[in-house]
């Protein structure tokens, strides 16, 4: 049984498996390979790509998804161990692997990091409990990392680019009103260095170097793979050659937990935004982004209707990586 917790666990020739498998779907996309198959989708907190591209890919594929949203439709979850449950969780994460891997072929989580000690999110504790529990497959539908999107960025790429090797891919920082999760970004990273790119990762401060875990991780499969990574502060050394241009705003780590500290480390960097100027530096670059995206906030109006923004395809790409997903992971068990 082999979980899907992270793009790191897989080599790059499993990962093209999937990618290969979903373009194949796009052009078949109904069957009963998963007939009588059930996953249950458990959403801490929302969704709307993630939780319909995997309700109807399971449909497609003729399985069933159960959406359950702990503390509100179902019962609060304790993830920790060795607690006293006095608090809001009604039952351990113990008890619902269990139950869940009795009913069900695969079990999927979202759940984000809670924004207070990033030395304690930062070991993504709640899905690695569930894997811990589970007797069946899991998935990560976004954590500190989203390996789904990942999925649906390279093949994005693929579709547009073709082979991605030594091909310059810009994941820039944009402003946003609040400091996010930096999973996407982590992610941009991870997936692009497995399949050989040459990354510039664009930040208007040291301060929004990601974690080194993933730094690190991105350096080391650049490394094995042939390409190359960088970061910068320069916009228009970013920009300039560029063939995929990725924009996600992301929180400053240093600041973790504390919004009103990293706004004002934020504010003067409301330039970084992608327009028109920025993206006709770059060698006839397509832009994406994950959604959702603020428009003239993160991109304008211009970027987010020209040509080159592949940003849709990319969600619609969620939903035939993801059956892929499913069937390689559920296919073969009951």
């Amino acid at each position: 049984m082999k979980h899907f917790l992270s793009t790191v666990d897989y080599s790059r020739e499993e990962l093209q498996g999937l990618l290969d498998t979903a373009s194949e779907l796009k052009s078949a996309p109904v069957s009963r390979a998963l007939a009588g198959r059930t996953v249950a989708l458990l959403f801490l907190n929302p969704s709307l790509r993630t939780r319909t591209s995997f309700e109807v890919g399971a449909f497609h594929l003729g399985a069933h998804a159960v959406v359950l949203e702990p503390g509100k439709a179902a019962w609060g979850i304790e993830f920790e161990n060795n607690v006293v449950m006095d608090a809001d969780a009604e039952e351990h994460i113990r008890e619902v692997a269990g139950v869940l891997s009795r009913y069900c072929d695969a079990l999927a989580i979202r759940a984000f990091p809670l924004f207070r000690d990033w030395s304690v999110d930062r070991e993504d504790r709640v899905i690695r409990a569930l894997a811990a529990h589970a007797t069946v497959p899991v998935i990560n539908m976004e954590t500190i990392i989203h390996p789904c999107q990942e999925l649906a960025l390279m093949r994005t790429i693929q579709d547009h680019l073709g082979r991605p090797d030594n091909r310059k891919f810009v994941l820039t920082w944009t402003w946003h009103p609040r400091p996010l999760n930096t999973a996407v970004a982590n992610s941009a990273l991870l997936i692009a260095s497995k399949f050989g790119m040459d990354i510039t990762m664009l930040i208007p401060d040291e301060q929004y170097r990601l974690d080194p875990q993933f730094m690190d991780a991105a350096a080391a499969q650049a490394c094995e793979s042939g390409g190359s990574l960088e970061v910068t502060t320069d916009i228009e050394q970013a920009y300039t050659g560029a063939d995929f241009v990725y924009a996600k705003s992301w929180g400053a780590l240093p600041l973790y937990g504390r919004p009103e500290e990293e706004a004002k480390l934020r504010a003067p960097f409301r330039h970084f935004m992608v327009d028109g100027e920025k993206m006709a530096m770059t060698a006839n670059a397509r832009f994406s982004h994950c959604l959702p995206l603020r428009r003239n906030i993160k991109a304008t109006d211009e970027v987010m209707d020209a040509d080159y923004c592949v940003a849709v395809d990319e969600a619609e790409n969620r939903l035939h990586v993801q059956k892929a997903l499913m069937l390689s992971l559920m296919g073969g068990q009951r």
